[in-house]
């Protein structure tokens, strides 16, 4: 590896948030799938979450070249979303229980009484942004399990994006308040976390991953 790699995957473990993060609850569509994990990419997510589909993760070489192989993806080169790791929750309770265990709050993107715009929730806070599936969207079950619903405002005919689009929209809105708060200024995993992440980064690079 020369210096420069090595810098350069330093400068981008310096500003991950590990207390920043996505469930995608059975989004199936592997370009949804492979964008929603570029998004995490590029706002410093350091883990995503997902819930399987009936038939399971999507197969992501059909855009990505990756493969599923246990717990975490295990990339080719070309793809941002290689440096996120995935966890996978055999169901929607599993996977809040998990979350809630980490201390994050949930916010489901979902339309609802009691959804607020996007932009009122504090992301400066523990999160976790919930995506639900492409043509149904949350569950009934994520939907009253998490903390709170948030929506993006429609000016048009139509009345909701595509998930991957919404995942950045809000993911975005994460990352300004979080560069406000100063939180990409200072490294924000522990040293354990931070040489355990690089070890792993520097591996993958070592095998024509990087």
């Amino acid at each position: 590896m020369t210096p420069e790699r090595l810098a350069r995957i330093r400068a981008v473990l310096d500003k991950r948030q590990p207390d920043l993060t996505v469930l995608m609850e059975r989004v199936h569509k592997p370009h949804n799938f492979s964008a929603i994990l570029r998004s995490c990419d590029a706002v410093g997510v350091l883990e995503a979450h997902a819930i399987p589909a009936k038939h399971g993760i999507p197969n992501l070489e059909e855009t990505e070249d990756l493969s599923l192989k246990g717990r975490t993806f295990n990339e080719t080169s070309g793809s941002a979303a290689k440096w996120i790791e995935l966890r996978v929750h055999p169901d929607t309770a599993s996977a809040f229980a998990h979350l809630r265990s980490q201390g994050f709050q949930v916010l489901a993107a979902h339309f609802s009484e009691r959804a607020v715009d996007y932009r009122q929730a504090d992301y400066t806070r523990p999160t976790c942004i919930l995506l639900g599936t492409e043509k149904w969207g949350v569950s009934p079950e994520a939907a009253e399990l998490a903390d709170g619903h948030i929506l993006i405002p429609m000016m048009g005919m139509v009345q909701s994006l595509n998930v991957s689009v919404a995942a950045a929209v809000i993911l975005f809105e994460a990352q300004r308040q979080r560069l406000q708060a100063g939180f990409y200024q200072r490294v924000r995993l522990t040293p354990e976390q931070y040489e355990a992440v690089l070890q792993s980064w520097m591996a993958r690079h070592a095998q024509g991953q990087g």
